[in-house]
């Protein structure tokens, strides 16, 4: 049986913050990001909520039709600018959800700088599912629906693994690592991947 997908709309922003909120209060860069445990509970979730707000504006949100999943997806076009817009945007959710907290924009700078350039390609910002629900294939379902649209239209797709689990089955979908892991300051490896259209069987 299928997993049933849909596009999600406005009137999903509070489920998919909610969901993303979950999904990644363990996760190690949100870790990374928010030490602090009291920290981590009350804006960790505005962070989640800010973007998904950047991508329903600019991109897509994919949501299982139970609520148990979600995928940002931005497209970014070949002639994107190099990284400085990203950063400021990163600078201005800094200031709006926690201004003494310089790893929000620090985030944005080091994966800016690490972002592939020059062809047009799917980026998989963030993918979560509800904790209880993890290994259910449902992250595999949302990220499949995508690659088949990019194999079909012969569009890369890249993404930043968070966790050496997540790098698994980024790998098993096709993606590879780009050049070397990301090493955050003090903190966990992202891993930068990018992933090349399948030519169709």
């Amino acid at each position: 049986m299928g997993v049933a997908i849909r596009t999600a709309g406005a009137d999903d922003r509070e489920l998919v913050a909610r969901l993303l909120d979950a999904a990644f209060q363990g996760d190690p860069v949100s870790g990374w990001i928010f030490p602090g445990e009291e920290e981590r509970r009350t804006l960790h979730p505005r962070l989640m909520a800010a973007f998904v707000d950047i991508v329903l504006a600019e991109g897509r949100v994919d949501v299982t039709e139970d609520g148990a999943a979600c995928a940002l997806w931005l497209p970014v076009p070949a002639e994107s600018a190099d990284g400085h817009d990203e950063e400021d945007g990163f600078a201005q959710l800094r200031e709006a959800i926690d201004p003494g907290n310089e790893r929000i924009e620090l985030i944005g700078r080091l994966t800016a700088d690490v972002h592939p350039s020059g062809r047009a390609h799917e980026y998989l910002w963030m993918i979560g599912v509800a904790p209880e629900r993890q290994g259910e294939g449902l992250g595999t379902a949302l990220i499949g629906a995508v690659l088949e649209r990019c194999d079909r239209e012969t569009v890369p797709a890249y993404l930043e693994a968070s966790s050496a689990r997540s790098r698994e089955l980024y790998e098993r979908l096709g993606f590879e690592l780009v050049e070397r892991p990301l090493d955050l300051p003090d903190g966990p490896q992202m891993w930068p991947m990018w992933r090349e259209p399948r030519p169709a069987r």
